[in-house]
C-alpha cells in the first residue's frame, strides 16, 4: 500500500509524479530542484541561493509527512559542476546536525530547467 504526499509549500510536480509517496515505512521523495513553490520558476541567483530552495522544498515535502531531516536515511545529489561541492556540502551538511544519512553525489550533463542542483531523499516514517 502507498500513500502519496503533496503540499503546495514545495514545487508541484512539473511531470507525471508526485512530490513523495509513502510505502513500507519509507518515504520517497522525488529529486527537488530550485523551483519557487508560488512561481514555479528556478530562483534567481547562483548555486547558494538554488542548493538553500532545494533544501527549503525538501523541508516542506517532509513537514507535510509528519518526517523532518532527522528521519533522512539515503540523500543523492545531482550536481551539474562538481566544483560546486564545497559549497553544496556546506550547505547540506547545516541541516543535519546529528548522524547525517548516507549519501551519494554525481556529476551530470544537464538538470530540468536549466537548475544547478537537484536532492532526492529517503526517509523512514
Amino acid at each position: 500500500m502507498k500513500a502519496i504526499v503533496a503540499t503546495d509549500k514545495a514545487p508541484k510536480a512539473i511531470g507525471p509524479y508526485s512530490q513523495a509517496v509513502k510505502a513500507g515505512g519509507f518515504l520517497f521523495l522525488s529529486g527537488q530542484i530550485p523551483l519557487d513553490p508560488a512561481t514555479g520558476e528556478l530562483v534567481q541567483g547562483g548555486i547558494i541561493e538554488q542548493t538553500e530552495r532545494v533544501m527549503d522544498n525538501i523541508a516542506a515535502v517532509l513537514a507535510e509527512a509528519g518526517a523532518g531531516f532527522d528521519s533522512i536515511v539515503k540523500t543523492t545529489i545531482f550536481l551539474t559542476d562538481l566544483a560546486n561541492f564545497g559549497v553544496v556540502n556546506d550547505l547540506y551538511g547545516g541541516r543535519f546536525t546529528v548522524a547525517p544519512p548516507a549519501r551519494s553525489t554525481v556529476e551530470v550533463k544537464g538538470l530540468p530547467r536549466g537548475a544547478l542542483v537537484e536532492i532526492e531523499v529517503t526517509a523512514v516514517c
